[in-house]
């Protein structure tokens, strides 16, 4: 006697799509079978007929009870970012652990658990992030970390604001920069970098300033494609020197994403990550009344560079679609006014899967299978959960997902679960998530809350060797 079937529906599976039956005991997914072939009962049996199946979605950048540049208030904490995130369809989570200088790396994780335990709807793990000049003893210890379990390291190439907003330096540079992907390299972790060219960002701020053109509609020109473009590649050249893998976080620009592409050609473990609010919204609205509510760090290009983000998630070139979730309210985020004091950050953490479909699948033609590789599978390898999370198959999570592609309807404040502003009202859905189960237990059904506050659990990772040493997804 199996504890859940999902049958009749249309099933996402590293073989293809078709119409499966998936048998769950326990938490795991223990068959998937033909629909109809198999006679196994079960304790509970969710009809998925006119739906697709797919494997719960990772979010692999979420920035959560995080300090907020600029202010002593804090992002949106587990309890309401995880239960917004399963409405969505993800069913797994990754924030930062973040080495400050005068702390150690042991300390930034007992932080994440005293902030995430007991408290997430959601899996979740954690990155590290280590800011500005990178003590030795940190690098000497790194990989004590990555063996207990988290392979996965954070990095700046920029302070993103002028110096007087900046608050804690962030910036690596290129000589720790060096020594951390050697370290990586020898650790067999992975290097998430936000990548801009931190002389071009300050000193475009100085230009603006001089030039009194400092609203925040010029955002672009701070964070600009050359910024992206030459930063790039300058992370490119030491990933060489080192052999290090590199996950290019928020890949915004045209040349971001050609340079990543250019890169995989020549068989390197080179990794991009987009954002769906990239993909859909392009700098032009910047000059939208309260335009800022669309801004997240780097910035929001041209329409081309939107288009060209879209080809690269429908096709390939990129690896993954995130959300650098960092959720603010509306009073906070309409706060700033230039360009060196808005607040970055997208709380879209309910939308990414929703959107994706929606644009990518029922508009743009992408095919389902690429779909859950940009928003569940290739995450999970690249961050080392795969093949426990990010696919249907036997032995993995049953970390499931039912989208209705019927769904179709304008988005309205009433739709969301989390803060009291969303970018994402007015949008034209065409397919939504409507069931997530996590574990093999259905934590929203049909559009409403089922799960529990602290059934989320911390999941320790080990990344493939495969995956830092070649591009394999």
């Amino acid at each position: 006697m199996l504890d859940l079937i999902i049958k009749n529906g249309t099933v996402v599976t590293p073989w293809g799509s078709g119409s499966w039956d998936i048998g769950i005991s326990g938490e795991k997914i223990v068959s998937v079978s033909l629909t109809g072939t198999s006679n196994d009962e079960a304790t509970q049996v969710v009809d998925a007929i006119g739906k697709i199946v797919v494997p719960g979605g990772i979010e692999p950048h979420a920035h959560i009870s995080a300090p907020i540049m600029g202010y002593t208030e804090k992002t949106a904490p587990p309890e309401e970012v995880s239960r917004a995130s399963i409405f969505g369809g993800t069913t797994t989570i990754l924030d930062f652990a973040i080495q400050y200088p005068g702390i150690g790396i042991e300390q930034a994780l007992a932080e994440r658990s005293s902030v995430w335990s007991g408290k997430s709807y959601a899996d979740y793990s954690h990155h590290l992030m280590l800011l500005g000049e990178i003590p030795e003893n940190i690098l000497g210890g790194l990989h004590e970390f990555v063996e207990e379990g988290f392979p996965t390291i954070k990095i700046f190439t920029t302070n993103i604001r002028p110096p007087e907003m900046s608050g804690e330096p962030r910036m690596v540079k290129m000589g720790h920069l060096h020594d951390l992907m050697d370290v990586v390299h020898q650790t067999g972790s992975m290097l998430l970098v936000h990548s801009e060219d931190d002389d071009m960002v300050q000193h475009m701020y100085e230009k603006l300033a001089k030039t009194e053109n400092t609203e925040w509609s010029n955002m672009h020109l701070v964070h600009s494609n050359e910024s992206e473009d030459v930063s790039f590649r300058r992370v490119l050249r030491v990933s060489e020197w080192t052999g290090a893998p590199v996950y290019f976080v928020h890949v915004s620009a045209t040349e971001g994403l050609l340079a990543v592409k250019e890169a995989r050609s020549q068989g390197r473990p080179i990794y991009g990550e987009t954002l769906h609010n990239y993909c859909c919204f392009n700098a032009d609205n910047y000059k939208e009344e309260f335009g800022m509510k669309y801004h997240t760090y780097p910035s929001l290009k041209s329409e081309t560079d939107r288009q060209n983000l879209w080809k690269s998630l429908t096709g390939s070139g990129l690896s993954t679609v995130a959300t650098d979730e960092y959720c603010t309210n509306w009073n906070l985020k309409i706060a700033g006014k230039k360009v060196s004091d808005v607040t970055g950050g997208h709380n879209g953490i309910e939308t990414r899967m929703g959107v994706v479909f929606s644009e990518g699948v029922s508009r743009q033609g992408m095919s389902l299978e690429r779909f859950v590789e940009v928003t569940s599978s290739n995450a999970a390898k690249i961050m080392g959960l795969y093949p426990q999370k990010g696919v249907i198959a036997p032995g993995s999570d049953a970390d499931i997902v039912l989208i209705d592609p019927n769904f179709e309807k304008s988005l309205k404040m009433t739709d969301f679960h989390i803060s009291d502003y969303s970018i994402w009202e007015g949008f034209k859905a065409h397919g939504w998530p409507v069931t997530t189960i996590i574990r093999g237990n259905v934590v929203v059904k049909d559009r409403e809350l089922i799960g529990q506050e602290g059934f989320g659990k911390l999941i320790k990772r080990k990344i493939s060797s495969e995956v830092v040493n070649r591009p394999v997804c």
